[in-house]
């Protein structure tokens, strides 16, 4: 009999422990969790849609992500237009409002409410008033930078204003590394490196009175020299980033582009070939790019 009545004592404390053990738990549970505060809330922009008419949102840089709240609007990319995107309503008359999300690549998060109407009374809409070229006193206060896969654990705004910056200074680091035949120029005026990136800084220029219509620039890593019936090994290198790519370079002017790439050596038996093509022409141009030119990469710690 005692045996029981101690068993019974020693369940029944148990069972106190494990019940204040679990009360405890709770209460720790209830003392972490934290409510969004405003301040952390990404306000929304009012977005009118409807069956028969497209509406069209301009955005300052390239879109990279689209999200739908529901599938009772449809959007999109416009052709040939990577920062304009276009939404409509996929169901007439749709009553319960919705949203979507756009992510850019300079690492802006927007956000929208949208609703049905018949006529709406914004049709065309830019966005680029709200960030102002990046600068951080235009925007919002609860403003959070997005990173992107690409360019790793670096901001997507801090490149975007270190090729800013490279671009205005337009400084001439290089000499003689350059290519020119058929009236038209293509040099490199500087390597730069700024933690993980590098960026090239080159121009084009075009002495003839014939516009030059850029079709790509590709960069390549191959062998200095390839012996007789021995296969070509190249590597083909993407940036992640250029600023102020033009397709066309007028007659008797030049153009600018900064390039960012993933930091990258070469081995001493390798270089770099950068190679400019015209479209619909015959006036290609390339020029060679050694290891000891990117390890002398400057860096932008001067730049304003």
């Amino acid at each position: 009999m005692k045996q029981l009545l101690l068993i019974a004592a020693f369940a029944a404390a148990s069972i106190s422990i494990n019940a204040q053990n679990n009360l405890s738990s709770e209460n720790q549970n209830k003392r972490i969790i934290k409510e969004i505060s405003s301040d952390r809330v990404i306000p929304p922009y009012n977005l009118e849609v409807t069956f028969d008419k497209t509406v069209h949102v301009i955005f300052p840089s390239e879109v990279k992500y689209i999200d739908l709240g529901s599938p009772n609007i449809i959007a999109g990319k416009a052709e040939a237009a990577e920062n304009v995107v276009r939404v409509k309503s996929a169901v007439k008359g749709f009553n319960e409002e919705t949203n979507f999300s756009v992510i850019t690549d300079e690492g802006s998060f927007y956000s929208f409410n949208v609703k049905y109407a018949n006529e709406p009374q914004k049709l065309n809409i830019e966005m680029k008033d709200f960030i102002h070229d990046g600068a951080v006193v235009n925007r919002p206060n609860n403003s959070m930078e997005i990173y992107l896969s690409e360019l790793g654990n670096e901001s997507p705004q801090e490149v975007n204003l270190t090729m800013k910056s490279i671009y205005k200074n337009n400084k001439k680091e290089i000499k003689n590394i350059e290519s020119k035949r058929f009236g038209i120029q293509f040099l490199l005026k500087g390597i730069y490196i700024q933690n993980d990136l590098l960026y090239f800084h080159t121009e084009v220029k075009n002495s003839s009175n014939v516009p030059f219509d850029l079709d790509f620039v590709r960069w390549k890593i191959v062998d200095k020299k390839v012996a007789k019936r021995t296969a070509i090994q190249e590597t083909v290198i993407e940036p992640v980033r250029a600023f102020h790519f033009v397709t066309k370079i007028q007659g008797r002017s030049l153009e600018r582009t900064v390039f960012a790439m993933n930091k990258f050596t070469i081995p001493d038996d390798k270089k770099l070939v950068v190679e400019l093509f015209e479209k619909n022409g015959g006036r290609h141009q390339s020029f060679d790019i050694g290891n000891d030119d990117i390890v002398h990469a400057e860096t932008t710690s001067n730049f304003k």
